[in-house]
């Protein structure tokens, strides 16, 4: 039994959980803060623009707050309704409240402006992106409502004020509601072109299984025409019994090549006869091929090797192949270990690397999944876990702490198929 030893990584207890907004992933930890660092950048921002806003204004004499000069107060006036953006995320209605409440304080205590704040658009915007239409509606209304009270100062407001704060609102709704719509449109892409990998996936395995049943059904057929044909006595039975075989064969075989003409329907024919399907015997060759393509690659075998049935074995090669080849697309320099376990009800095989993975470490934490990682969440992943839901198995595929990425997969045996195998 050959063993190559790799030290063991621990596994990564998963990615980290996102928000209720798309864009950044929460601090994990006990003692961690409520909001991401996105969050802080965007409040940072938009307290920003508005000081910027305020001193254009202040020294055009528009008014601001604090009258016709920039003040202290009028700063912290400004910037305190940025501060709810920071809870955006998780609390968008609360934070939307808070600001139209900070900002109706700013202008009691100060002269009027027509400012619509970079920290109010934030604010409904985040309300309009993750909000039903009713809620959306109602808060447009109130912000439309706040803005023009704080812009009369207590006056009748004029039909500019009225036509500028309902601009703005709509402005904002409709720049939310069309970015949702994109992202709609972009997950369905994504889902139909999830849907055609799988079907394509299944197609192949369907190849690769009349393949297989083929050549059995063929040996059968041989060896049950080659008895007849060297019986002899008078034993009709037996006879009768290898001609119904025989038939039998011949029909399933038939049978078969016509399912094989409907899923090839759309292909070209081959020209030559398909190859014989690579099983677990043949990743000694697959791991040679992946450290001549400049893959530095660990093999290890545990347990007793024994023959796998034919489709098993198909899928276990599969795994490794794909699993290497990602490894070399997208994990840059790096080293890879595979690892076949036979145990007395199941075969596993695992494949991890050292590359650019998901870890929750350093990088994985502060900058969520890596590129190398999510390149590794395509059509590829889906095939490897419609052949595993085949056989009744379970596939785990996913960053490790300490950066690299890893690929499971168990295989449960039936109690007779590695006797069967055997024979």
């Amino acid at each position: 039994m050959r063993r190559r030893r790799h030290p063991e990584q621990p596994i990564s207890g998963g990615p980290p959980a996102s928000d209720r907004l798309p864009g950044a992933d929460r601090p994990k930890g006990g003692d961690a803060v409520p909001w991401t660092r996105d969050d802080a950048l965007v409040a940072v921002a938009a307290a920003a623009l508005d000081l910027v806003g305020y001193s254009l204004g202040s020294v055009s004499g528009d008014g601001g707050p604090g009258g016709g000069g920039a003040t202290a107060l009028g700063v912290v006036l400004i910037v305190l309704p940025a501060l709810p953006l920071l809870f955006r995320r998780s609390h968008p209605v609360s934070a939307l409240a808070a600001v139209l409440a900070l900002g109706a304080a700013e202008n009691l205590s100060a002269p009027p402006s027509t400012h619509f704040g970079f920290a109010l658009s934030v604010a409904l915007y985040s309300v309009a992106r993750v909000r039903t239409a009713p809620v959306t509606a109602l808060m447009s209304g109130a912000t439309a409502v706040v803005t023009l009270l704080n812009q009369s100062h207590g006056r009748l407001p004029t039909g500019a004020n009225v036509l500028s704060a309902v601009l703005a609102v709509a402005v904002v709704v409709g720049t939310a509601v069309v970015v949702n719509r994109w992202q709609q449109q972009v997950a369905a892409h994504r889902r139909l072109l999830a849907d055609r990998a799988v079907a394509e996936e299944r197609r192949r395995i369907a190849r690769e299984l009349h393949d297989i049943v083929a050549h059995h059904i063929t040996t059968m057929q041989l060896m049950a025409g080659g008895a007849r044909a060297n019986l002899g006595g008078d034993t009709e039975v037996v006879r009768d019994a290898l001609v119904t075989l025989e038939s039998s064969g011949r029909m399933a075989l038939r049978e078969m090549r016509q399912l094989l003409d409907v899923l090839r329907a759309d292909e070209e024919p081959e020209a030559v006869p398909s190859p014989p399907q690579p099983g677990a015997d043949d990743l000694d060759r697959i791991v040679d091929e992946s450290r001549l393509a400049g893959l530095p690659t660990e093999f290890e075998v545990s347990g007793r090797p024994r023959p796998l049935p034919p489709t098993v074995g198909l899928t276990v090669f599969r795994i490794v192949q794909e699993s290497l080849t990602n490894t070399r697309k997208h994990a840059g320099p790096a080293s890879a270990h595979v690892r076949l376990t036979y145990r007395p009800d199941r075969v596993t095989v695992e494949v991890r690397d050292d590359g650019a993975g998901t870890g929750t470490g350093p990088a994985g934490a502060a900058g969520g999944a890596t590129a190398g990682a999510a390149a590794r969440t395509g059509h590829g992943l889906i095939g490897m876990r419609e052949r595993v839901t085949l056989h009744g198995g379970t596939l785990e595929t996913g960053g490790l702490a300490t950066g690299g990425y890893r690929v499971a997969a168990s295989l449960p045996l039936a109690p007779g198929e590695a006797e069967e195998a055997l024979r």
